[in-house]
This record gives C-alpha cells, structure tokens and sequence, in this order.
C-alpha cells in the first residue's frame, strides 16, 4: 500500500541511531525537509508536526555543543515524534496522489470551441499499441464528432492519425480506451457502449439504476464516467436510490456487465470530476479560478473513505475530461480544447 509519512519515519529510526559523534545540525535540518516534503495532504496533526519539528531545530541551533545529555534529549523528544508520524501513518492509509507540474498542448482540431472531449493512452494495450493515443473534441456533450488514433504522442501533436471513426448513440465526453476498445457514455436509454477499435463491432449494456439527472458540477450530460486502473475497469454514476450520491462499478471487460458496486457519501453535482488509481476512486472540486483539489477518496478494497486536501493547477477554470492512465501514472485531462497531463506520484512503502 501507498502511505505518507513510512520515509519520514524510517529517517527517524535511523537518526535517532546515528552516533553523537556523527551527528550534525545539517541532518536535522535535512529531516525537517524530508519530512515536510514527504506529507501529500494537509491537516491540523501535519502541521502541527511540522511546527514541533521547526521548534526542535530552533533548539538545536541554541545548543553550543552535542554533549551526551543534549544528546539523550533530542533523542527522547525525536522518540515522541516519531510515535506521532505512527499515529498520523495510520490515519492516512488510503493511498493520497501527489500531483506534479502540468504539460499544455492546443488540441487536434486547433479550434478554442471544442470545449468538450476526451485524450489519452490505452490502459491496458495489445502489444505494439503501448504509445498510442486516443482523441475526441466537439463543441456539444448532446452528440459526439470522431475520434482518433494516433500511433505515438508526435503524431498526436502533429495530427497526423491513422484511424478515424465515429460511434453510434454517442453521448457526453468520459470516454476511455481500454484493451483496444472504447467505452463510452450511449443514449436511448442511458448504457454503457463498447467499440473494439480494430473491428469497430458494438456491444451495449443498460445500467438500470443509472440516472441521468446527475452530472458533475462543471458540465451537463456526464452521467456515465469511465475510468480503469491497475485493478480494472469502472465506471461511476449516481442514482435515484442513492440520492445522487457517486457509486462506482466494476466492470467485467467479457460480459460489459458490473460485478461489484460501491456507493460513497460525495453528491456527483458537488464535483468536478472522479478517476481510479490502486482501487480507490478519488474525487474533485473547484477551489478557483486556478486551482482543483482532490477532496475526497473511497477504497474499494476496504469500503474506508478519507477527506483529502490535494490541490493541483489547472489550464482554464472549467474542464470536461479527468482520467489516470495505469501504464504511466499520469493524470489526463481536457481543459476547454487543450490536452494537459500531470504525473502523478505515490509515497510507497
């Protein structure tokens, strides 16, 4: 599992070993780095860690020399930091994304008025399509354009594709490709479609309590959103029954059936959008003009949900398309007809 805070701590078990004679203001300088860098999500215990940590190297800067009792007192108040980094371990074992520095690409098209559609890669792809991507823009989410495949990401900046197709019932924009098919949002009724991209043959299947009065905040006509991981494929949607409240299924690729259903406590419309990574659905809202945050994560291994606080910038203030790609852990977003990417890092232990 990925938590924050297991570096920080191993840090601190191997410092308060260093001999007296090894240590020197620079490790606790160091640490206190270290650890600051090593918390991917804000909350009072963090901070007020940090500060203790900030105090204890105001102390050591006092100290004129490492003699043994100052020595046994950095030691026992590093024992009782290190018993609180535990604590704050435990309470943040849903897996929390750090999310870094954003890339920018005007879309295939060139025209600002697609403000709607979809990029990325395969989640899971045949051999010799690892580098290839996807891509589809329009200026309304009521009826899709086409959608192309690109062999590599120069060809995608260069739009030069080598498949062009079109889908039947298409609607909204949370599309994604996974095992050389896309799946997407169809109409009349509201159901999952499926189009294997080398055949272009169709599948559809009805979700039932699927409702269409539920879209993210953002945009209208997003009640089917598709996301994979390194656990499968999904998708999320809310209901009557769960009072718009998100639920995310999970999809048998074979069948285009949902084996597993989980309901969380986040209402769809209060989000900007939701995406998969290691089984857990993580959620987001608008905090400005600027500036979406991760605000919420569901695991669906252990039903455990967790508020999270984990901004990242964005392009333009609205955006249409949010998914994770497990093959290169990267975020993909479409942001009112541009491509924009973030990689997105895990703390491991």
């Amino acid at each position: 599992p990925c938590r924050i805070g297991s570096q920080a701590i191993a840090f601190v078990k191997s410092f308060c070993l260093t001999p007296a004679s090894q240590i020197e203001l620079r490790e606790f300088e160091s640490l206190v780095n270290q650890l600051h860098l090593s918390f991917n999500s804000s909350s009072p215990m963090i901070e007020s860690l940090y500060t203790e940590i900030q105090n204890m190297t105001s102390t050591v800067n006092l100290l004129e020399s490492y003699d043994k009792s100052n020595l046994e007192l950095i030691r026992k108040s590093f024992a009782e930091l290190q018993e609180k980094l535990e604590e704050c371990q435990r309470e943040q074992d849903v897996n929390t994304p750090d999310i870094g520095e954003t890339v920018v690409q005007v879309n295939g098209d060139l025209s600002s008025t697609y403000v709607y559609g979809c990029w990325g890669k395969d989640s899971k792809p045949d051999p010799g399509y690892e580098s290839m991507y996807f891509y589809g823009g329009y200026s309304s989410t009521n009826y899709g354009q086409y959608y192309y495949l690109y062999s590599d990401y120069e060809k995608l900046i260069l739009r030069s594709y080598f498949k062009r197709y079109s889908l039947s019932y298409d609607e909204g924009n949370n599309h994604i490709v996974h095992g050389n098919a896309m799946y997407y949002q169809a109409y009349s009724p509201l159901r999952m479609g499926k189009v294997n991209l080398t055949s272009l043959q169709l599948e559809y299947r009805v979700i039932t309590e699927a409702s269409e009065r539920f879209s993210y905040s953002f945009i209208n006509d997003q009640h089917l959103d598709f996301a994979a991981d390194e656990k499968g494929l999904w998708v999320i949607y809310a209901s009557e029954q769960s009072n718009g409240k998100l639920i995310v299924g999970k999809i048998n690729e074979n069948f285009l059936d949902i084996e597993e259903r989980h309901t969380t406590s986040v209402y769809k419309v209060h989000a900007t959008n939701a995406f998969m990574a290691c089984g857990v659905l993580y959620v987001t809202r608008s905090v400005d003009l600027t500036t979406d945050e991760i605000f919420y994560a569901y695991d669906t291994q252990t039903s455990e949900e967790k508020n999270l606080n984990v901004p990242f910038q964005k392009f333009r203030d609205q955006y249409s398309y949010l998914d994770y790609n497990p093959t290169d852990q990267k975020l993909y977003m479409y942001n009112s007809g541009y491509y924009v990417s973030y990689d997105v890092r895990f703390n491991k232990e």
